[in-house]
């Protein structure tokens, strides 16, 4: 057997194991990632591996802590820096967008000045934690230039994808969904680097196109279950990675079905939806058989209460209403 079954939590956790062992340059800082082994227990048992040069523990200031990957990242070292919750990634940005992204740039792209970092924090809603710990707020980060966005939705995906990211000489954000930190799937054995902004067909069809990442995969597919089961064949893309994005994979799959439907669980308004959307306008505008669907979620907080949490979050009965309207036009 080369593969072994693993949580898609064990596998983010095999992939730091492995590149701090390969790399001394690489640690992991943030919050209550020692002893405690992280928010959802991502980092458990590394401490004990690695001690407390490789992994470090650090108070409540994620802009501070930000600054510190950065010089770090400058210095030569591969920082790893987990922001428990995606909420707080808000209080980052400054140091994101007019430090890290920039220096290579403001120094005309010197090989010598290399940036080399990774963001990891855990995203979405679903566990009914209430409108300030829920948020997926990655179209708030696609519109900042040099700062690749990775979103795996599975196991093999999380471990292959965040080997490339930590090796990337710039800085990575790696959007981790919290109800997929105990998804399990078949992870190979060897190393299995996957290749920043390389889209998946996951599964081939030529009616329609279902386009998605992270947590919503997965709706994808079940929605792609019932369409199947009414005669329609959809196809189904995992991006995996937003910035930069397939667009040459998205463009081809359009031109093949003539419809599509793009879903993400952040907002509607301004949302990676939207981005899709102008991508495949763009681009396989006469192909369309009918206009892009996008199924997001409500422009609204999210809600505590698990019965309106469902309410505003997308599901799978709205991935299934979009694609039979598109298909029916």
């Amino acid at each position: 057997m080369n593969k072994v079954d693993l949580s898609m939590k064990d596998a983010i956790n095999l992939a730091l194991t492995e590149e701090m062992e390969r790399d001394g340059n690489v640690f992991i800082m943030g919050e209550d990632i020692g002893v405690y082994g992280g928010a959802f227990g991502v980092t458990a048992g590394l401490l004990d591996k690695f001690g407390e040069d490789g992994i470090v523990e650090t108070p409540i200031s994620e802009g501070s802590l930000m600054g510190i990957a950065t010089g770090s990242a400058l210095m030569g070292m591969r920082p790893v820096l987990e922001i428990m919750f995606m909420d707080f990634t808000t209080l980052i940005i400054d140091q994101v967008l007019n430090h890290a992204v920039k220096f290579r740039y403001m120094f005309g792209g010197r090989d010598d000045i290399r940036v080399p970092l990774v963001i990891r924090t855990p995203y979405g809603g679903g566990r009914a934690y209430g409108a300030s710990h829920s948020q997926s707020l990655e179209g708030l980060f696609l519109h900042i230039p040099g700062l690749k966005i990775l979103v795996p939705s599975t196991p093999a995906d999380a471990r292959g994808l965040l080997k490339s990211a930590i090796r990337d000489n710039n800085p990575v954000l790696f959007l981790e969904s919290k109800l997929l930190y105990n998804k399990t799937g078949q992870v190979p054995k060897d190393d299995n680097l996957i290749p920043i902004g390389k889209a998946k067909v996951v599964i081939e069809g030529e009616d329609i196109t279902l386009l998605s990442y992270g947590r919503t995969l997965d709706m994808c597919r079940e929605a792609a279950d019932y369409l199947e089961n009414e005669g329609y064949k959809p196809e189904v893309i995992d991006l995996r990675s937003l910035n930069p994005l397939d667009k040459k994979a998205i463009t081809k799959s359009v031109e093949k079905t003539g419809r599509v439907v793009v879903v993400e669980e952040g907002t509607l308004t301004g949302g990676v939806g939207a981005e899709l959307c102008s991508v495949i306008m763009e681009n396989a505008f006469f192909s369309l058989e009918s206009p892009p669907e996008r199924v997001a979620a409500m422009d609204l907080p999210v809600p505590y209460s698990p019965v309106l949490e469902a309410e505003v979050l997308p599901g799978v009965g709205d991935i299934v209403e979009a694609s039979l309207r598109s298909l029916s036009y």
